[in-house]
């Protein structure tokens, strides 16, 4: 998905909601802040908004909980029924929309941080599970325009991620013990997701 596959939707509606999907370490922030830099600039920051997936985790409190910290980033760690229903707004248009980031130092998400205008003409949608089909997920699909599906290779993506874990506090052995027990079954499940994309970013 370039600019110009972006500014040819966009001569098409009013508003247009592209998701940027894909394993962990794959590079779809890179892509999806490369998107919403680029049309901040071309068109102006009113018409453009942002909302990454990783800001609907679940506290670490509530996963420790639920007895689910130890696979933080699973499917089932998120607030599913609260993304679907924030996109679902956003879609509806009309309003201004507060949605949630996530702090990576910390390992938090942070309350209503980032402003989804109301005059936003596209609005960028990242994160792992927008193409899964399982009960909650399944309904973000339907509320994209287009979703672009973001793949590299396995031995690169496993080094951007230890490289990830480690600045945010773990040991090199750490690191390595969670992309296998975590990262990399997540990984997996989100392969499954890749026909449902619209196109393939390699």
């Amino acid at each position: 998905m370039t600019a110009p596959d972006v500014a040819a939707l966009l001569e098409t509606a009013d508003r247009v909601m592209v998701g940027i999907t894909g394993p962990p370490g794959a590079g779809k922030t890179t892509l999806a802040r490369t998107l919403v830099h680029e049309f901040s600039t071309t068109l102006c920051a009113d018409a453009v908004g942002y909302v990454p997936m990783d800001g609907f985790h679940l506290s670490n409190a509530v996963l420790e909980r639920l007895g689910r910290r130890d696979r933080k980033g699973a499917h089932d760690t998120f607030d599913a029924a609260g993304f679907v229903a924030t996109l679902a707004r956003i879609a509806h248009g009309g309003e201004t929309v507060y949605v949630p980031d996530f702090d990576h130092t910390t390992g938090e998400p942070i309350a209503a941080s980032l402003i989804v205008p109301a005059t936003a003409r596209l609005v960028v949608v990242e994160g792992n599970y927008l193409g899964l089909d399982q009960p909650g997920w399944r309904h973000v699909r339907p509320l994209l325009d287009r979703l672009v599906y973001v793949d590299a290779d396995a031995e690169v993506r496993r080094e951007r991620l230890r490289k990830r874990h480690i600045a945010a506090g773990k040991t090199d052995a750490e690191a390595r013990a969670w992309i296998e027990a975590v990262d990399e079954p997540n990984a997996e499940l989100i392969a499954t997701t890749r026909a449902r994309a619209d196109t393939i970013v390699d």
